[in-house]
């Protein structure tokens, strides 16, 4: 690729019949700058970087660049929040700039967020906060070193400018995002609503066209596409809840169809386990709890089955059928996927009535005791590896029920060496941990400090092999330091 020249060069969203869609500019930011640029990313799509360095990259990411020669566009979408459903969202403070093709051949969108109003604003200031877009490189960061498909953040820049939020002046920032796709379940909620069969038909295609070529060729292919769509869905939720991740907010136009994890902005990891556990202070009724997220995947399922109907059968009752028979699959898929990772986390392979026994009551069992989700796993490793028990056993607070548990567990586990490998790359022995990731946003917000932001971005790209120096970032919250409910931040 020539040097200094702008990677971004295609629009595949223009082929999307023309209410999918509005083409407009990012709005113009007082005095842009680089905070932060994701050099290992950009070296993983074999892209330079100098570009994204320069005054007229920095420009064009922030909103004051030449678009003449480029297309940026506001995706139209639709969805059910919180359960209840919208006819018309959108990206009310996004632009999608285009793609960036990889050195593989793939095509990764770049979207910007926190880049001015849009038609689908819907009364918002179309700005984003320094904050909220530090939480999401941090937690997108988190993810990929965990192994889990997930959007990731090539940039963040401040705007120069101020954005109001509760009540005060707080400093402005855009998210540069990079994701496989940014269709939805809302995407084709909206396509259905407004134009019918033709307008889910164009969507799907574009779909299997461009993320499940697999499917082009079968006489099936749209049930084909549920069911492909359904297998990613419940592989994703597997691997967050085995971590202890909270999406926060799994509405509708919240879930990508290609399996990514997108939108988690007010998401967060467990520290101790509780299986009803919410964070996100707009799930008042604990909709998108860690136990329900599962269940959540399967009803955002249902609604992309119901615009996918007309695809199916002329006949209403036939493609219900098979709308049923092509969902049906998922729910045996998470469940084995959640199995096999809760085996693989306690290193168990065999099948036998104690063993299952054990699996069964090991998270209430965390749940009881108010034991830290991470910590315990990491222990839990690390003694099968032959370290000390004292470090596990620690964490209960009843010594003799940790000392029974850890009995039970002796008779079960498997002791080969290829268990306990697994085991590693089962349980993570550091995560993003709520309150060092808030830290990290108030020392960049109130004190322009982001050395946390930088330690943190690059200790979670490792998350199964801490170094030394990192240590102290494994450490459970104290009291004071409890993050009790996260903010959306936009």
């Amino acid at each position: 690729m020539t040097q200094n020249a702008n990677p971004i060069k295609h629009q595949i969203y223009l082929s999307l019949p023309n209410d999918m869609y509005t083409q407009l500019t990012p709005k113009r930011v007082e005095s842009p700058a680089l905070l932060a640029l994701n050099h290992d990313l950009l070296h993983q799509y074999g892209v330079e970087s100098d570009w994204f360095e320069d005054v007229e990259g920095i420009n064009f990411l922030s909103g004051n660049g030449d678009y003449s020669s480029s297309d940026p566009v506001a995706m139209a979408y639709a969805g059910h929040q919180f359960g209840y459903y919208s006819p018309l969202l959108g990206d009310g403070r996004a632009h999608m700039l285009g793609q960036i093709q990889t050195r593989d051949g793939n095509y990764v969108d770049v979207q910007l967020k926190g880049s001015g109003r849009t038609p689908y604003s819907r009364g918002g200031d179309g700005r984003a906060t320094v904050g909220a877009v530090i939480r999401e490189y941090l937690i997108g960061e988190a993810m990929a070193g965990l192994g889990i498909p997930t959007t990731r953040t090539i940039a963040i820049l401040s705007t120069g400018e101020n954005v109001m939020r509760d009540y005060q002046m707080v400093p402005g920032g855009i998210q540069v995002r990079a994701a496989s796709s940014h269709i939805r379940v809302g995407s084709f909620q909206y396509a259905y609503a407004k134009s019918g069969e033709s307008g889910v038909k164009a969507l799907a295609d574009h779909l299997i066209e461009h993320h499940y070529p697999e499917l082009s060729d079968l006489d099936d292919k749209y049930p084909a596409l549920l069911e492909a769509i359904g297998n990613r869905q419940a592989h994703l939720i597997a691997k967050w809840m085995l971590v202890g991740f909270i999406h926060g907010v799994m509405n509708t136009d919240n879930m990508s169809l290609v399996g990514e994890t997108i939108d988690f902005g007010p998401c967060a990891f467990m520290d101790e386990f509780k299986a009803g556990k919410v964070f996100s202070s707009i799930d008042r009724e604990s909709r998108y709890a860690w136990n329900q997220q599962a269940n959540i995947g399967y009803w955002n399922l249902s609604r992309l089955a119901e615009t996918l109907l007309p695809l199916f059968d002329s006949d209403d009752e036939q493609a219900i059928k098979i709308a049923e028979t092509r969902l049906q699959p998922y729910v045996s898929t998470f469940q084995d996927a959640f199995q096999q990772g809760l085996k693989a986390k306690l290193g168990i392979t065999s099948d036998s009535e104690i063993a299952e026994d054990l699996i069964n009551h090991a998270l209430p069992t965390l749940e009881r005791e108010g034991i830290d989700f991470t910590l315990f796993f990491d222990a839990l490793t690390r003694h099968a590896q032959g370290e000390s028990d004292a470090q596990l056993l620690s964490l209960f607070s009843a010594p003799d029920v940790g000392q029974a548990w850890l009995s039970q567990w002796e008779q079960v586990r498997d002791r080969g060496e290829d268990v306990i490998s697994a085991m590693r790359r089962a349980n993570p022995a550091l995560i993003a941990r709520n309150h060092q990731v808030e830290k990290a946003i108030d020392d960049a917000m109130e004190r322009n400090d982001f050395t946390l932001f930088h330690r943190l971005a690059e200790a979670l790209k490792t998350p199964y092999d801490v170094s030394e120096d990192n240590r102290d970032l494994q450490a459970a919250p104290e009291p004071q330091e409890r993050v009790l409910r996260t903010f959306c931040g936009t």
